[in-house]
C-alpha cells in the first residue's frame, strides 16, 4: 500500500533535511458517480429508519463510499463519501451514523443522510482496519478489528462528544471536517456535563481494547444488545468476548484456516462462521462447541447473511457462488453464480445484494421471507460435513445448476485499471482495465485522450514508443483501481518542456514550462480562487504558512536555488493543465495533526491550511526548487572534417535543448570566422554568459547579426557515436539512446554544404 509520508520534524541538532509531505492526486474517469474498484462492503438502510427512501451504501477499494437511493426497483446514485485515502474495507449503519473502516488505519463516522461530509475520524489502530460490528438494539456500541490482532470496542457517543480546549490550546482543523488534537490537554464533556481531562489522548477518548489475538482479525459480530462479541482471523479460532469490559469468555476451535465471516443470532446463543477452509460452522455458545459443519463451497467462504429467524444462511466466497442452506435440514441449493469472487452479502427482504471484486453491485432474487420457495425450484443437495466433499462432488461432474441465471438489479461500476505504463514523454500513461480496454491518459490534465478499445497492451505500448528522454518527475500506482500520481519535492520539479511543444498560443520559442509547477497550479486553481487573502501582517499557523519570508525560511533549499517566478507567465492555467470539473481528480496529503486526508479539487474551499507548504508556495508564488536541468557536453569537429574547432572546453546547456540549436550555434561560429575560445566551463543557458566574450545563448531564438559580406551559410550535421542526429532530438535523448555512457556527452559536427 502507498502510505502518505509524514513531514516529521528534525531531532535537536540534526542536520539531515526533513522529508516533506507527499502530494498525491487521484484521477477519475468519465463518471464520478460510479465505483472504479472492487466493492468490499454493503449496508442497507430501510425507509422506516431513514424517514425517506431505502438506501444502499457501498464501500469500495477505490477509497470511497457511495449512497444509492433504492425505489421502484431502481437504484440511483445519491452521494459520495470521500475522505479515506486507501481501500474501504467495511461499513455499518449505527442509527443515523455511517461508520467505515479502511486500510488507511482509520475509522470514519459520517451522517449517512448528509451530502458526504465526514463528522469524525477515529485513530487508534496501528494497521489496516478490516472489519466492524454493531449491536442492533444498542446504537452506541461498535467494535473494530484489523491486522496486527487489534480489536477495539467503541462507545460512539463518547467518541463523538465535543472536545473542549484548555485556555492555551490551539486546535488543528483537518480540511475534511475532522478535528484533531493539538499538543495540549484536551477535555471531554460527558453526558452529565462533567469535564474529564484526557491528557492529550487522541480525540479525548480511548476505546476498550480486547486483547488476546496474536494475529490478524478478519471478522467480527455482535449480538443485538451489545453484551457479546465474537472475532475470528488467521489464528483459525473463534474468540468470544464481553465487549463491556474487553475480557475473554471463551475460544472455539474447529476451523483449519482463516476465519473470514461471522454472524450471531439475536439471542446471542448461536454463531455462524465462514472460513478459508471452505467450511461453514454453526456454534452453540452456551455449550461452547460446534454443533454443525456445512460443506457447501469448493473454495474459501468470505461472506455470510442469514434470514431474520437465523434458520437459513446465504453464503458466498472465492468460488464466485452464492448458496442458500437450511441450517436444520442441511439442504443446500446454488442460488446464483457471479463472474468474480464474492466479498460481502446483504439480505434485504427478497433481494440478496452481492459485493464482489468487480466495481459493480448486483442484486439477486433471494426469497428472504420464504426461502423454502427457492428449494421448491429443484437442484438442492445435502451439505456434507467434510471440507473435501463438495470439491470432490464438483470434480465428479455433479456440480449443481444455479436457480437464477441473471441478477434482478445491477449498479454498474467503471472497470478498474489493472496495468499501466508511463510513456517516455512523462505526460502520457497507457492503461488497461479489467475488461481489457486500453486507454491513453494525459496526467497533466487528468483526461483520457484516446480510447483504443480492446487491443494488445504490449503492442500498443510498442506502437506509442517515442525516443525522448524526460526526467521521472512523479511516481504512480493503480491500487485504488484508478491512477494515483505522487509528487515529492524537490525531484518532482526536475522535468521541463518547451511551451511550443504544448502548443501554447503565442509562446516564445525558448519559453520553458516546468511540468510539476503547472500541474500543481491546475490542481489548486479552485483552492487559490476561494482562498481568503491574508492581510499584510497576518501569517498562517503550522505547515500551511504561505508568507514569502516564512516559506523561504522553511525551505530546505537556499534562496539561490529557488525559482523566484522571474520567468513566470500569465496567472491563467494553461490548456494542457486544465483538469475536468465534471469528474475532477481528488488530492491526498497529510494534515499537520497527523493524518492523511482526501478531497476533490472542486470541493476545496480555500480554508484548507494543511496543504504542503511547498505546493502552496509553488502554486501561489511560483517559487519552487530549481533542480539541475543542465547537460554537460563537448563539441568537436568530426574526424576527417575540414571544419575548424570552434570550442576548446566543456559546454553546458539545458537538457531539453534540441540538436537543431547546437547546429545553429556551430553555423554562427563558423560564419563569424572568429572562433571563440570557450573557457573550460563555457555555458549555454537562458541569459547566461561566458566571460568577457559573452557567448551567444543556445537556448534563445535570437541570432547574431551577420555582416552584409557574410554571404555563405554552411549546412551542418551533428553526430554522436558516428550517428547523424535528428535535429528534433534533445541533448537528454541523445545521451540516453545514442551516447549511453555515464561520461560527459561528446558531440561532433561536420559541414555538409554551403548555401
Amino acid at each position: 500500500m502507498h502510505r502518505v509520508g509524514s513531514a516529521g520534524g528534525n531531532a535537536a541538532g540534526s542536520t539531515r533535511p526533513r522529508k516533506e509531505k507527499r502530494f498525491t492526486y487521484v484521477l477519475n474517469d468519465a463518471d464520478n458517480k460510479k465505483h472504479c474498484a472492487g466493492i468490499n462492503c454493503l449496508s442497507y438502510l430501510n425507509a422506516s429508519a431513514s424517514g425517506t427512501s431505502d438506501y444502499l451504501f457501498t464501500g469500495s477499494r477505490d477509497g470511497t463510499l457511495k449512497r444509492w437511493e433504492y425505489q421502484n426497483g431502481d437504484a440511483n446514485f445519491s452521494a459520495t463519501f470521500e475522505s479515506h485515502v486507501d481501500w474501504v474495507n467495511d461499513a455499518i449503519l449505527v442509527g443515523q451514523n455511517l461508520v467505515s473502516c479502511s486500510s488507511d488505519t482509520t475509522i470514519k463516522v459520517w451522517n449517512c443522510l448528509s451530502d458526504g461530509a465526514c463528522t469524525k475520524t477515529l485513530r487508534q489502530h496501528s494497521d489496516y482496519v478490516i472489519c466492524l460490528a454493531a449491536a442492533e438494539k444498542n446504537s452506541n456500541i461498535i467494535a473494530s478489528g484489523g491486522l496486527g490482532g487489534e480489536v477495539f470496542i467503541w462507545d460512539l457517543d463518547a467518541a463523538l462528544a465535543p472536545v473542549t480546549k484548555s485556555v492555551d490550546a490551539k486546535e488543528d482543523e483537518i480540511p475534511n471536517g475532522n478535528s484533531g488534537p493539538a499538543l495540549s490537554t484536551l477535555c471531554n464533556v460527558n453526558s452529565s456535563g462533567n469535564i474529564a481531562s484526557t491528557n492529550g489522548k487522541p480525540h479525548g477518548y480511548s476505546p476498550i481494547a480486547a486483547k488476546g489475538h496474536k494475529d490478524s482479525v478478519y471478522a467480527l459480530a455482535m449480538n443485538d444488545t451489545g453484551t457479546l462479541l465474537v472475532s475470528g482471523g488467521t489464528e483459525k479460532v473463534v474468540r468470544v468476548w464481553d465487549p463491556r469490559t474487553g475480557s475473554k469468555n471463551m475460544k472455539l476451535r474447529g476451523h483449519t484456516d482463516n476465519i473470514r465471516a461471522l454472524l450471531i443470532d439475536s439471542t446471542g446463543r448461536y454463531c455462524l462462521s465462514g472460513s478459508s477452509d471452505s467450511m461453514i460452522r454453526l456454534w452453540d455458545l452456551g455449550q461452547q462447541r460446534c454443533v454443525h459443519s456445512y460443506a457447501v463451497h469448493t473454495d474459501s467462504v468470505w461472506a455470510l447473511a442469514t434470514t431474520p429467524s437465523f434458520g437459513h444462511v446465504y453464503s458466498g466466497g472465492r468460488d464466485q457462488s452464492v448458496y442458500l442452506t437450511d441450517l436444520s435440514t442441511r439442504e443446500s441449493v446454488l442460488l446464483c453464480t457471479n463472474e468474480h469472487p464474492i466479498l460481502q452479502l446483504s439480505l434485504q427482504d427478497d433481494t440478496i445484494w452481492v459485493a464482489t471484486t468487480d466495481s459493480s453491485v448486483y442484486g439477486w432474487p433471494a426469497e428472504g421471507q420464504t426461502p423454502q420457495k427457492v428449494f421448491q425450484k429443484g437442484g438442492s443437495f445435502l451439505a456434507g460435513n467434510l471440507s473435501f466433499s463438495r470439491a470432490r462432488a464438483s470434480l465428479e461432474g455433479s456440480a449443481p445448476v444455479p436457480v437464477y441465471k441473471e441478477p434482478s438489479f445491477t449498479i454498474p461500476g467503471v472497470p478498474a485499471i489493472v496495468q499501466h505504463e508511463i510513456m517516455n514523454n512523462r505526460r502520457h500513461v497507457l492503461t488497461k482495465d479489467t475488461v481489457g480496454s486500453v486507454k491513453l491518459w494525459e496526467i497533466t490534465r487528468g483526461a483520457v485522450i484516446e480510447d483504443f478499445g480492446k487491443v494488445s497492451f504490449e503492442d500498443k505500448k510498442k506502437e506509442l514508443f517515442e525516443m525522448v528522454s524526460i526526467p521521472a518527475w512523479f511516481t504512480m500506482d493503480a491500487r485504488l483501481g484508478c491512477l494515483s500520481v505522487h509528487l515529492d519535492t524537490p525531484q518532482c520539479f526536475s522535468a521541463e518542456i518547451y511551451a511550443v511543444d504544448l502548443n501554447v498560443t503565442g509562446a516564445q520559442e525558448d519559453l520553458k514550462i516546468n511540468l510539476a509547477h503547472e500541474t500543481l497550479r491546475g490542481l489548486l486553481v479552485h483552492w487559490s480562487k476561494r482562498r481568503p487573502k491574508p492581510g499584510p501582517h497576518s501569517l498562517s499557523n503550522g505547515d500551511g504558512s504561505i508568507g514569502k519570508d516564512v516559506s523561504l525560511k522553511s525551505s530546505p533549499h537556499p534562496r539561490s536555488e529557488v525559482d523566484d517566478g522571474a520567468e513566470n507567465h500569465a496567472n491563467n492555467v494553461l490548456p494542457s493543465f486544465e483538469f475536468s470539473t465534471v469528474s475532477p481528480p481528488s488530492i491526498i496529503t497529510e494534515s499537520s495533526s497527523g493524518g492523511p486526508w482526501r478531497k476533490r479539487i472542486t470541493d476545496l474551499d480555500g480554508t484548507e491550511d494543511d496543504l504542503p507548504w511547498w505546493c502552496v508556495d509553488c502554486a501561489e508564488n511560483s517559487r519552487f526548487p530549481k533542480e539541475n536541468t543542465k547537460c554537460g557536453f563537448y563539441l568537436h569537429a568530426a574526424e576527417g572534417s575540414p571544419a575548424p574547432n570552434i570550442t576548446q572546453g566543456k559546454l553546458s546547456a539545458p537538457r531539453i535543448l534540441r540538436v537543431l540549436k547546437v547546429a545553429n550555434y556551430v553555423v554562427e561560429k563558423l560564419v563569424l570566422e572568429k572562433p571563440l575560445d570557450g573557457s573550460p566551463d563555457s555555458t549555454f543557458g537562458m541569459g547566461l554568459t561566458s566571460g568577457p566574450s559573452q557567448l551567444t545563448t543556445l537556448d534563445s531564438s535570437s541570432r547574431l547579426g551577420l555582416k552584409s559580406w557574410q554571404k555563405l551559410k554552411p549546412s551542418v550535421e551533428i553526430l554522436c557515436n558516428n550517428q547523424v542526429l535528428s535535429p528534433e532530438m534533445s541533448l537528454a535523448t541523445v545521451r540516453t539512446y545514442i551516447w549511453k555512457k555515464p561520461e560527459d556527452l561528446i558531440l561532433n559536427y561536420r559541414v555538409v554544404q554551403y548555401r
